[in-house]
């Protein structure tokens, strides 16, 4: 069952309750290793000059242009800014090849005009199991693209196919707590990486 129908309450208070710890019991339970990789994977792109391309689906997309926002803009001030990508915004690049070539083809086609080797794709969704971002992983990973996934529920193939992830354990259509852990994860990069490369010599 989907524990949001188990905790729900009629009482607006008691379901904030509940809600919020279920939460912290979802945000407990990510690997902080896997975290760790992620941030020695921006790193290492950072320093070779590589770009990081974020895509998603729905509010995955939203939190895809967050991520970027936050790492491009967040460290603006840095000797070295991070060189990362919404794909997820142009929507006149979106319709347009979902129009011509198919929805499943709106990233893949984006990274084949766009990414280099040496470069990473960070794909995110909540059931791993999107069709256009298993395409893009795919065309990446015979690209010479570093992969990553960032996923919850059980994590679907996206979590078997990318080279790297971090996984949100959440129930099935948990949506809510796993965007919400999705963004924690936004502002926990972006707080470490911020003041990580504060004050660096250019």
């Amino acid at each position: 069952m989907n524990r949001l129908d188990e905790i729900f309450s009629r009482d607006a208070a008691q379901f904030s309750r509940n809600y919020l710890q279920y939460v912290c019991e979802v945000l407990r339970t990510i690997e902080v290793e896997e975290i760790a990789a992620l941030v020695r994977t921006l790193l290492e792109a950072r320093a070779r000059g590589a770009a990081i391309y974020f895509i998603g689906n729905g509010g995955s997309a939203a939190t895809a242009a967050h991520f970027a926002n936050d790492l491009a803009v967040g460290t603006n001030c840095s000797a070295r800014p991070f060189r990362a990508f919404s794909l997820c915004d142009n929507q006149a690049v979106i319709t347009a090849i979902a129009n011509d070539h198919g929805y499943e083809q709106v990233f893949s086609r984006q990274l084949r005009a766009l990414a280099r080797p040496g470069d990473v794709v960070i794909a995110i969704s909540a059931s791993g199991n999107s069709p256009n971002l298993l395409r893009a992983v795919e065309y990446a990973q015979r690209s010479g693209i570093h992969t990553v996934g960032i996923t919850a529920f059980d994590g679907g193939q996206l979590r078997k196919l990318a080279e790297q992830s971090v996984h949100v354990p959440t129930g099935p259509k948990e949506y809510g707590p796993a965007e919400d852990a999705h963004m924690v994860l936004d502002h926990l990069l972006g707080a470490y990486l911020i003041r990580l490369t504060r004050g660096e010599d250019p």
